[in-house]
């Protein structure tokens, strides 16, 4: 279906311009906002008695084009991202990046109109990047990428006791366990040796007296 923009709508096109476009994007979207009407006799009558002014805003557009481009590269655009030692970045330079910069420095440039050779910066260098203005107009401005190595500290790995060292701690166990066997063995056995010994004097003693009593009786 073929209408007339009479209003700027990006990317489609600008006041003035006739486009083609689906039925139901015209019938449900461009017409009920005002944006563009049928594409007809009255409405072509229309579009040549606004000729006139239509082309001298596109005019002043070309003008304001010119002068943004002699500001956008004149600007020096750097960029300091975490790096590592061989200088790929830990993240990327994407043409967002490089429009809210230019959004900081007063420059409202959409990310769609700038265009960078792979779609995004990965490695620290210097690049080219080129910005659509109006029309035919671009500005190639230059961006800079430097690199911030991120230090890290790292731990040094427990050390695992050698087999040397597990061996002595195992005969230093056995040892002491040996020890206290040692000690244990003779504290436990001196009473009982003490008692038997004690015992057949006793029971001697008594069979001695009785011999001793059967001779006197005699």
């Amino acid at each position: 279906m073929k209408v007339i923009l009479i209003k700027d709508l990006s990317p489609l096109g600008e006041d003035g311009d006739v486009k083609d476009v689906a039925s139901g994007y015209a019938r449900n979207f461009l017409f009920p906002r005002k944006i563009a009407v049928p594409y007809n006799e009255h409405t072509v009558k229309l579009l040549e008695a606004r000729r006139e002014v239509i082309e001298s805003r596109k005019q002043e557009k070309r003008l304001d084009a010119a002068g943004i481009k002699e500001k956008l590269e004149s600007i020096h655009f750097e960029f300091t991202m975490p790096a590592g030692p061989n200088g790929k970045l830990y993240g990327a330079v994407t043409t967002q990046t490089i429009a809210d910069e230019l959004a900081k420095q007063g420059h409202q440039i959409e990310r769609k109109r700038i265009e960078l050779a792979g779609s995004n910066i990965k490695s620290v260098g210097k690049y080219k990047a080129t910005i659509r203005l109006y029309e035919n107009a671009t500005a190639e401005i230059t961006v800079t990428v430097a690199g911030q190595e991120i230090k890290t500290e790292t731990k040094a790995p427990a050390q695992r006791p050698g087999r040397r060292h597990r061996d002595a701690e195992e005969q230093t166990a056995k040892a002491g366990t040996d020890g206290q066997t040692a000690e244990a063995v003779p504290a436990a056995a001196a009473p009982a040796t003490a008692g038997a010994t004690a015992s057949p004097p006793a029971e001697k003693s008594g069979e001695t007296g009785q011999a001793a009593g059967e001779t006197a009786k005699e």
